[in-house]
């Protein structure tokens, strides 16, 4: 298996920020590339997170928080521009007077992508074999099938959500740590479902019983991955040393709770109870830098206690204090979101690594 070298600036694949919606045209920039993949939501008020890609195209989006198809609108996000991304009017992008907080990755390989094993060609794509990030388009066949990412390691974490017809709850990937330790199952026998709070299930037909590969992820024949003819948008990540990294822990319900290394400052952190799925509504807890804002240029990490919920339009106090720290993230506080007597699954991405490519310690704090 290729091991990917790590990633000493990872702002240049992905970034957060803070802007001002203006109602008007608006490009959002200092993201510092051009983003592949734009996770928008507005802070204040209560409208969705909504996703869009460069796959599908600008003015297209999803929603997190929705087993809801596809939706075309043009005061969305209108563009992926050289240095972020442009907005016009939408509620749930750039409402007057309201904050948003968005989240940046970048592929942008889209094309020579490696064929090996592929028995589902996606219609596009936009990968990046150095940051292992990966986005896939592609139509069901209605018959259990492998796509080959390119990304040369084992995925850890795939979305999957499918884009029109009849609506469909997201499906989750969690491998090969999606499961506790001296378990049966497998990670391609588990689904999880994003747009909602219920905790992780059996399914033989999601990923098809077939675990990720270096090469290849596989859908089965679940109307939530694979249906004839429909078209269906995948989400791949990798861990990569100094830049993101998918895993589990396990809670206490303690003041003094767990201490979770990732080798890197974390700028984004997604918590799901695996085994419970968490309080109803409140499953995906989103703890993210952008809340460390202070102005314009004065930030804080510590004990942030607000967080986004995936599966939710609000913004809530989150009941357990994290902690963002040089070389992973600390839980100070009980509470059934992040840190209940549960196995507790994590996404992070990196602000700062803790130790460089070169074994120099990273500039975080």
């Amino acid at each position: 298996m290729a091991a990917f070298t790590a990633i000493d600036d990872a702002g240049s694949f992905f970034n957060s920020k803070v802007f001002s919606g203006t109602g008007s045209s608006n490009a959002i920039t200092g993201i510092g590339f051009q983003p592949d993949f734009v996770w928008i939501k507005n802070v204040p008020s209560n409208y969705d997170h909504v996703l869009f890609d460069s796959v599908r195209g600008a003015t297209k989006y999803i929603k997190s928080s929705q087993s809801a198809i596809e939706v075309t609108d043009t005061n969305s996000l209108t563009a992926f521009d050289a240095d972020g991304f442009t907005v016009i009017s939408s509620n749930e992008t750039n409402r007057s007077g309201d904050d948003f907080s968005c989240w940046c990755w970048k592929a942008g390989t889209t094309t020579g992508k490696p064929t090996v094993g592929e028995t589902i060609t996606p219609t596009s794509y936009s990968y990046n074999a150095t940051s292992g990030v990966g986005i896939y388009a592609y139509t069901g066949t209605g018959s259990a099938g492998a796509i080959a990412h390119g990304l040369g390691q084992l995925p850890t974490f795939i979305a999957v959500k499918k884009l029109d017809g009849s609506t469909e709850n997201w499906g989750v990937y969690q491998g090969p740590v999606g499961y506790n330790s001296g378990a049966t199952t497998a990670p391609g026998e588990i689904d999880m479902t994003l747009n909602d709070s219920n905790a992780r299930t059996t399914s033989s037909t999601m990923w098809n019983d077939v675990d990720a590969t270096s090469t290849t992820f596989t859908v089965g024949t679940n109307s939530s991955s694979n249906v004839v003819g429909q078209t269906f948008i995948a989400y791949v990540f990798c861990d990569v040393s100094g830049f993101s990294k998918c895993g589990k822990y396990e809670g206490n319900n303690n003041a003094d709770g767990p201490l979770i290394y990732t080798g890197f400052e974390p700028a984004f952190i997604m918590i799901k109870d695996r085994d419970s799925g968490g309080p109803a509504g409140y499953g995906w807890s989103m703890i993210t830098n952008t809340f460390g804002m202070q102005g314009a240029t004065d930030w804080y990490w510590n004990e942030l206690t607000m967080s986004f919920y995936a599966d939710q339009n609000v913004l809530a106090t989150a009941v357990c204090n994290v902690d963002f720290l040089s070389n992973g993230f600390k839980l100070r506080g009980t509470g059934s979101n992040q840190n209940p007597n549960e196995y507790m699954m994590y996404l992070a991405f990196a602000r700062n690594p803790f130790v460089n490519s070169s074994g120099v310690p990273g500039n975080a704090r």
